[in-house]
């Protein structure tokens, strides 16, 4: 009797799990990538820069020496891997997680963990969480508005090549009454002391959209509410004052869609607010600095077959360097030796990885073929806000691509790019007996890109661009001769990459 009941339990068991296991859909995506890059002054990295004198240090002169990439090449591989998991009950809910491993680059030196994998021998400990998060839609409660969330780590993004791309902690809420489309958002990019809330960070935002005809148009506002700021790298203790925090709004509007024969793609954003001093610390007394930056962009294409032609442009506006430090904190000094009080420049919020995602070439800005790791514009700032892929510079661009086969597409561009800064330059750093040297010309640049599908899930790119400098990319060499400062032209950058993904 005994072995019966203990069967018959062990039955309901197995039958119970198999009710479970078989109610749950698993569904597995990913890909795994390799790319390579051949480039001088092209660098690769993201400069944790600010408005202006935007390149990292080892692009620049330092007390009379070149720095170590200046004018060099630079010769490299990368992987990158993403594992994900969507755990599907029905369509009202589902738990997702997404993994990501980097080998940056191959060959890491022997202590690496993050970005690591790359290690001769392997047995990294690189495995990063990048997303987890579940989605459910709210069941009918008597109001007739179909409702969905989404909570935990998620990637935010809205308008990613200029605005807001990064992974957060957040609540999402969805819902849409054809043709309009409503999601309101609540993020905490930093928590400091859970006692207190004089130090948290909090981000509320809204984004409206609605179909129109064949235009697909929308609005959106975020604030950002940091009272810790820049956000800190560890938890301060009780009674410390931190130094500065900030207040910040960003609205946007923008429109894609169809337009008679062509697509376009308009956006135009503006940023306002300020970061100011506490009443103690090293800052206090300083003046608070006032952020009021704008960009426009247009984009048109005009698909004709197997063809597509297209033009783009932008205008961002950049810093005044007499008004502003390069990171915009109070308390610093300008370049003529005033305290800071304003950033003109347009910014883009703290950790937007939207300097990646931006991709309009191969040399100068991110390239979409690469996962956006490449760009002298690629700027990104984890801990406050920066310049992004744009602030600081304006750009026209002409480009022409073909299908000339089922499996092989080819691109040519050109494009000019302008500085936007006013008595300095956003990337140069060249002086005159008067200080910061102002010039316009950033540089030309042409592109050829080919992509070629070798399967349907895997998929070639590889591209080269070369750059003319001008002489807003000059860098001071930190000498002089009978005191007038000497200059840098750096060498023209030029870019060679190629990158293999096999996606599923």
């Amino acid at each position: 009797m005994k072995k019966f009941i203990l069967l018959s339990v062990l039955g309901l068991m197995i039958m119970g799990f198999s009710v479970s296991a078989n109610a749950v859909e698993l569904q597995v995506f990913g890909m795994i990538d390799a790319q390579w890059f051949y480039n001088v002054n092209a660098t690769g990295a993201n400069a944790a820069g600010g408005f202006y004198n935007a390149l990292p240090a080892n692009f620049k002169w330092s007390a009379g020496v070149k720095g170590p990439q200046l004018d060099r090449k630079v010769n490299y591989f990368e992987s990158r891997a993403r594992f994900g998991f969507n755990a599907i009950v029905d369509k009202n809910l589902m738990g997702s997680l997404l993994l990501e491993m980097d080998a940056n680059p191959w060959g890491t030196e022997p202590g690496g963990t993050r970005n690591a994998y790359g290690y001769w021998a392997g047995d990294r400990a690189s495995v990063e969480v990048k997303n987890v998060y579940f989605d459910f839609g709210l069941p009918y409660i008597g109001i007739p508005v179909p409702m969905s969330f989404r909570v935990g780590l998620q990637t935010l993004a809205l308008r990613p090549n200029l605005f807001l791309l990064t992974d957060g902690m957040a609540i999402k809420w969805t819902t849409k009454i054809d043709p309009v489309a409503l999601e309101l958002f609540y993020g905490k990019p930093y928590e400091g002391r859970t006692a207190v809330s004089q130090d948290d960070a909090d981000v509320l935002g809204a984004h409206l959209n609605a179909k129109i005809g064949p235009l697909s148009a929308g609005g959106y506002a975020f604030n950002y509410n940091m009272n810790a700021y820049p956000f800190p790298a560890a938890t301060p203790a009780y009674g410390v004052t931190l130094p500065f925090d900030a207040n910040m709004w960003w609205f946007g509007l923008y429109a894609d869609g169809k337009l008679g024969l062509v697509d376009i793609n308009l956006d135009g954003i503006y940023d306002w607010g300020k970061v100011e001093a506490r009443d103690s610390g090293p800052s206090a007394g300083a003046p608070d600095v006032k952020y009021r930056g704008w960009v426009a962009r247009a984009k048109i294409d005009f698909p004709w077959d197997k063809f597509n032609f297209g033009v783009s442009g932008y205008y961002a506006s950049g810093a005044d360097t007499e008004d502003t430090s390069p990171t915009g904190l109070p308390g610093e000094l300008t370049s003529i030796g005033t305290a800071s009080t304003k950033v003109r420049s347009f910014a883009v919020p703290p950790a937007s990885e939207v300097g990646a995602a931006f991709g309009e070439s191969v040399v100068f800005y991110s390239f979409f073929g690469n996962r956006g790791d490449s760009g002298i514009a690629n700027t990104l700032n984890y801990t406050q806000m920066c310049r992004g892929p744009v602030g600081g510079t304006w750009m026209a661009k002409a480009y022409a691509s073909v299908k000339a086969a089922p499996w092989y597409k080819i691109t040519l561009q050109g494009m000019y790019i302008g500085d936007t800064t006013h008595n300095g330059d956003t990337f140069g750093t060249a002086l005159t007996n008067a200080g910061l040297r102002d010039k316009r010309d950033i540089g030309w640049e042409i592109d050829l890109i080919n992509e070629i599908n070798i399967y349907k899930n895997l998929k070639l790119t590889f591209a080269g661009g070369y750059m003319f400098a001008g002489k807003a990319m000059d860098q001071y060499t930190g000498n002089t001769i009978f005191g007038i400062p000497i200059n840098d032209e750096i060498k023209n950058p030029w870019a060679l990459m190629w990158n293999l993904t096999y996606s599923f």
